[in-house]
C-alpha cells in the first residue's frame, strides 16, 4: 500500500464533552484511516464554544495524541456556533483579485459583527450569470477571538493549527466522501452535546447552514433536575435509559420525547426557511450524526415530522481501515466521529 504524506494533516475535533482525533492517509485507492482516538472531558471546560479551561483542554489533547501514537503535528480543526457566519451572497461580477481587495466592503452589510473583529474568507460559486452579470459567493466570517482561542489551545498542546475549518463544512466533506456529491439537496445534521449543526447541500455547494444551541445535554440536565443528582449521575441514567432513584422509566422516556420534539421543531423551522428561500428546490433526505443519532427512535420520529427519509451517517465506511485498528468498536464511536473524520481528509493546500 503506497501512502501519500504530502500536505498531510490530522483532524482534531474539540467538542464540549469530548475530543476526537483522526489520522487518515491518502492512497491510490482512497483514504486509509491509520489512527483514531477519543477522550471525554468534564462539562464546563468548554461552554457555548468558548474554552473556559485552556490548560486542561490542551493537556487532554496532548494525552490523547500520545495515547493514539500520532506523530504528525500539522492539524486541521473546526469551529462553529454564533461566532461564525456562513452566508451565500450575490454580488456584481468581479475578478478574484478584485474581490480579494473588496471583500470586506462587500461583507459589511451581511456580518452582524464589527468587521475589524472577524476573519473573513470566501469562495466563488460557479460562473457569473451572463444575463445579470452577477455571481454567487460563499462568505465565511468568524470572530478573531474564537479563532485565536482555539488555535492557542492547539498550539499549547504542541500541535500546529494549519487549517481552521467550519463544523458544517467538515460534516459535508465526510458525507460526500462516503456517499459522493449528490445532485439532490440533502440535509446534514450533527447533534452534539450543546449544539446541533445543520447543513443543506446540493451538488457540492452549501445552500443553508446554521447552528442551534440544542443537543444531548438537554436530556442530561432535565434528568439531573428530576433526580436532584449530579450531572455525571444523570448522564449514567441517560445512557442506560433505566429508572433513577426518584424517576421511573416512563419519566425518563418522557424527557427523551420532550427534547427530541424540540430538536424536530428547530429542524422543521430550518427546512421551512430553506423552502421559502429556494421554492423550486426539493429536499430528498436527511443524514444525521453526533450523539443524537445514537438515540434509536429518533430517526423514525424525525422522518415522520419532516416527511422524508432519515438515515444515520456511517463515517468510517468512507475509509479503508488499517489492520492495527481492526479491533476498534467503530459502531459505538461512529456517531461522534463525523466532524473529526471530515477534518482528517483536509490537506495543507486546500482552499
Amino acid at each position: 500500500m503506497q501512502l501519500k504524506k504530502k500536505n498531510h494533516l490530522i483532524g482534531l475535533d474539540i467538542g464540549s464533552r469530548s475530543i476526537k482525533v483522526a489520522e487518515a492517509v491518502e492512497t491510490k485507492n482512497g483514504f486509509t484511516l491509520m489512527k483514531f482516538g477519543k477522550t471525554d472531558i468534564p462539562t464546563g471546560w468548554i461552554l457555548d464554544g468558548q474554552i473556559k479551561e485552556p490548560t486542561l483542554v490542551a493537556d487532554a489533547i496532548r494525552k490523547l495524541i500520545a495515547e493514539t501514537k500520532i506523530r504528525e503535528k500539522n492539524t486541521a480543526i473546526s469551529i462553529g456556533g454564533y461566532s461564525v457566519i456562513v452566508k451565500k451572497i450575490q454580488i456584481p461580477f468581479q475578478t478574484l483579485d478584485t474581490l480579494q481587495d473588496t471583500i470586506q466592503i462587500e461583507a459589511e452589510q451581511y456580518i452582524p459583527f464589527d468587521i475589524s473583529e472577524v476573519n473573513l474568507d470566501f469562495d466563488i460559486l460557479g460562473e457569473a450569470d451572463p444575463a445579470t452579470n452577477r455571481m454567487d459567493v460563499l462568505l465565511v466570517a468568524a470572530k478573531k477571538e474564537l479563532v485565536e482561542d482555539v488555535v492557542g489551545v492547539v498550539e499549547l498542546a504542541g500541535l500546529r493549527a494549519c487549517v481552521v475549518d467550519i463544523d458544517a463544512f467538515a460534516l459535508q466533506n465526510i458525507f460526500e466522501l462516503s456517499q459522493g456529491v449528490k445532485e439532490d439537496a440533502m440535509v446534514l445534521l450533527d447533534i452534539g452535546a450543546h449544539k446541533t449543526t445543520l447543513n443543506i447541500v446540493q451538488n457540492g455547494v452549501s445552500l443553508l447552514m446554521r447552528d442551534v444551541p440544542l443537543g444531548c445535554e438537554q436530556i442530561t440536565l432535565k434528568i439531573a433536575k428530576l433526580e436532584g443528582c449530579s450531572f455525571e449521575e444523570a448522564e449514567t441514567i441517560k445512557i442506560s435509559r433505566k429508572a433513577g432513584k426518584k424517576s421511573s422509566v416512563q419519566e425518563i422516556t418522557r424527557i427523551f420525547s420532550e427534547v427530541m420534539a424540540d430538536w424536530c421543531m428547530e429542524i422543521r423551522r430550518a427546512i421551512d426557511f430553506f423552502y421559502s428561500t429556494y421554492p423550486d428546490h426539493q429536499l430528498k433526505g436527511v443524514a444525521i450524526s453526533g450523539g443524537g443519532s445514537s438515540i434509536s427512535e429518533f430517526t423514525a420520529i424525525l422522518a415522520a415530522e419532516i416527511g422524508m427519509p432519515v438515515e444515520v451517517l456511517r463515517p468510517f465506511q468512507a475509509f479503508q481501515i488499517h489492520r492495527k485498528m481492526k479491533e476498534m468498536d467503530f459502531d459505538s464511536i461512529s456517531p461522534q466521529a463525523a466532524i473529526c473524520l471530515g477534518l482528517s481528509i483536509r490537506r495543507l493546500d486546500d482552499k
